[in-house]
Order: C-alpha cells, then structure tokens, then sequence
C-alpha cells in the first residue's frame, strides 16, 4: 500500500490527483496506462497512442507522478510509466465511502463496475 494514499483520505489528499486528472490530455494518458495494466507503457508509445507531442506528454507525465497516479520505472535505456492501481482504488474508495447514504442497493451498479461486470448495452450500469 502506497503510504501516501492511506485507506482513509482526506479531502485535501483527494485534491492534488483530482486537480490532475481534471486537464483532458492527463486525464486520457491516466486511461491508457490503466488500460495498459502491469506492462506499462513507454513515453514513446504514449505519444504516439495519444498524438501528443513529447516534450508536452513530459510536462503531463510529471503532473501525473508528483500526483501519485504515474509510476516511472527505468527499463534499460527507456522509462516506463504505470498508473497507479493503489492510489486510484485510494481516490475511488474516497470519493465512494459515504455513497448511497446507508442504501447499499443503490451502490449496486457501482459494485457491479468494479467487480467487472461492466455496463448494459446503451450505457446503463
């Protein structure tokens, strides 16, 4: 567990990943390096997915990492940047904790996206 992102957060720890993820092109790297799993990805190869300059993706890649999403990893001669599963289930089970003021099913489609279950054909959870 990463011991900047207790189990219990606080608002003002919340803020600093929040404030990242809220820029579109951050937000869009964040994705794809969840969508890329424990592989991770290279900056060459986010730049390329995304069609973002490199030296802009830097600039959004060291937001993410001082933010704790983002781990940077040397790989040889390349990086290799990882979202970080641990501080995104931190910021969701934050934002999540007082859900459904005491009405378990109402949380039911929220539990049923994170146990995998995914969404119903139009987009209804």
């Amino acid at each position: 567990q990463n011991s900047k992102y207790p189990q219990n957060w606080k608002k003002k720890a919340a803020r600093n990943p929040l404030e990242s993820l809220g820029q579109e092109t951050r937000l869009d790297v964040f994705r794809l390096l969840v969508k890329a799993g424990k592989e991770g990805m290279t900056a060459g190869a986010i730049s390329d997915a995304l069609d973002v300059r490199p030296n802009t993706l830097s600039t959004h890649l060291g937001a993410l990492s001082r933010s704790g999403l983002v781990h940077a990893e040397r790989d040889g001669r390349s990086i290799c940047y990882r979202a970080s599963l641990e501080a995104m289930q931190g910021l969701v089970t934050y934002l999540l904790q007082d859900c459904c003021g005491g009405n378990p099913e109402l949380c039911a489609p929220i539990a049923s996206l994170v146990a995998g279950g995914g969404c119903e054909p139009g987009g209804k959870c």
